[in-house]
């Protein structure tokens, strides 16, 4: 109950800033003589400031925002949402030019005035902004290099976008309304700063080193830290933190991963990593001392958020971290529990945590059933995917009354979510952990 209020006001003051600046437009003194789609993209170009101005909120971390949701969410949020505010900015000088054309003059980066300079530059920002955030991969834009230019334009797009507000001067023809934009453009600012420099200075005193590095079937590698002097990291089952393995805290270079261990230790953590991306290749190479720093704990994918009767754990290869930290941490705390684990894989060469899960099992009410796309002639158990027949063989008798988790590949979760909802499982009871927050 507490996490729904707490949800619900984040929204509705959600809703109270985006559209504060309409409010804002109608405060007298306001310009007179002006048409309505003058005035509306006006509208249009306030609203879609005033939510870029709101994603800087969104990346900054802060826990109790994210709480209610989960930062997977607010990250997918972030995505979805910044495009529509750009698509909002952009409606505002089209509107104008087709409203009177001589406008168009406006547009030229060689005319017009320094109002209409800036709004260009802010809007070429954001423009380059959602090209290389869609096109990242085809640019081949490394992920380092895409966040520190996402970084600059994000902000030269902010205080651009500020500075056309300021000089055009129409709707800040007071004191007091020049200093709220004015002041919302320090405190986006001052979030970057935040999360860029005061967070990671904080990161310093609370310094990891790596204990061990354990190469797994499926080119994975379990990850060991512990702290240095300090007591460690409290987390719960199934989420997740950003290291850095730096020997500062201030890098760029910082990318996310689930725990794999139980979160009743806080003093020995692990991670799994699949090599995959340019980071992940690199994990082989690490030496135990190396210096690590973590941002966390994130994320609402845990058991302990979502409590049941019993649960459905239902992974896919590097998504079976998570549920490896579901699994140590009932184990740990001697949860009776019944848990079914449907562990899907390339092929039987490739199961990352089979032997461990076979050790689980004598410590657990755990029943695993490993489903290899490839499996030999021999195999006399699943194979193939986890679609609706299977999960009709699998699932036990008091389905409808388990928690259902699910993690892997997203083409994998769409498959499984929607064999879920035919086998009459409600959506309340199925949670997605959609790891893409790149």
């Amino acid at each position: 109950m507490t996490r729904t209020i707490s949800g619900v006001f984040w929204i509705a003051l959600y809703l109270v800033v985006v559209l504060a600046p309409v409010g804002l437009m109608l405060v007298p003194p306001v310009p007179s003589g002006r048409g309505f789609w003058i005035e509306f993209s006006v509208a249009l170009g306030f609203v879609g400031l005033t939510q870029l101005a709101v994603q800087f909120v969104l990346i900054a971390r802060f826990k109790r925002v994210t709480a209610p949701y989960g930062i997977d969410v607010i990250l997918q949020y972030h995505r979805s949402i910044a495009m529509v505010a750009i698509a909002a900015i952009l409606a505002h000088p089209l509107i104008l030019v087709v409203d009177y054309p001589a406008r168009l003059e406006l547009l030229n980066p060689f005319g017009g005035n320094w109002a209409s300079r800036a709004g260009l530059l802010s809007v070429a920002a954001l423009l380059a902004i959602a090209v290389t955030s869609l096109y990242r991969e085809r640019l081949r834009l490394g992920y380092e290099r895409w966040r520190m230019w996402h970084l600059v334009l994000g902000v030269t797009a902010i205080v651009a976008a500020q500075v056309h507000v300021s000089l055009a001067g129409l709707y800040t023809n007071t004191f007091w309304k020049h200093a709220v934009w004015i002041g919302t453009a320090v405190l986006m600012v001052g979030l970057i700063v935040y999360l860029r420099v005061l967070k990671p200075a904080r990161q310093q005193a609370y310094r990891w080193q790596v204990a061990e590095l354990r190469a797994l079937p499926g080119d994975t590698h379990t990850l060991v830290l512990e702290p240095v002097n300090h007591a460690g990291i409290r987390f719960a089952p199934g989420q997740f933190a950003w290291l850095k393995l730096a020997r500062s805290p201030f890098t760029l270079d910082e990318h996310p991963f689930s725990f794999a261990s139980s979160a009743e230790r806080r003093d020995r953590i692990e991670f799994g990593i699949k090599e995959a991306g340019d980071f992940s290749r690199r994990i082989a190479a690490v030496q135990p001392g190396a210096r690590v720093f973590l941002d966390g704990p994130h994320g609402a994918f845990s058991i302990d958020r979502y409590p049941a009767v019993g649960f459905v754990f239902i992974g896919g290869g590097i998504g079976m971290t998570p549920m490896m930290s579901f699994l140590h941490t009932m184990a740990d705390r001697n949860d009776p529990r019944p848990v079914l684990l449907l562990y899907a894989e390339k092929s039987l060469d490739a199961v990352t945590y089979g032997e461990v899960v076979r050790d689980l099992e004598g410590r657990l009410a755990l029943e695993t059933v490993l489903v290899p796309e490839e499996a030999p002639e021999d195999w006399d158990g699943e194979r193939g995917f986890i679609d609706a027949a299977l999960l009709d063989r699998r699932l036990p008798d008091d389905r409808a009354r388990r928690s259902y988790f699910v993690c892997g590949p997203p083409a994998m979760m769409d498959a499984v979510h929607d064999a879920l909802l035919e086998q009459g499982i409600a959506e309340s009871q199925v949670q997605l952990e959609r790891f893409n927050l790149a």
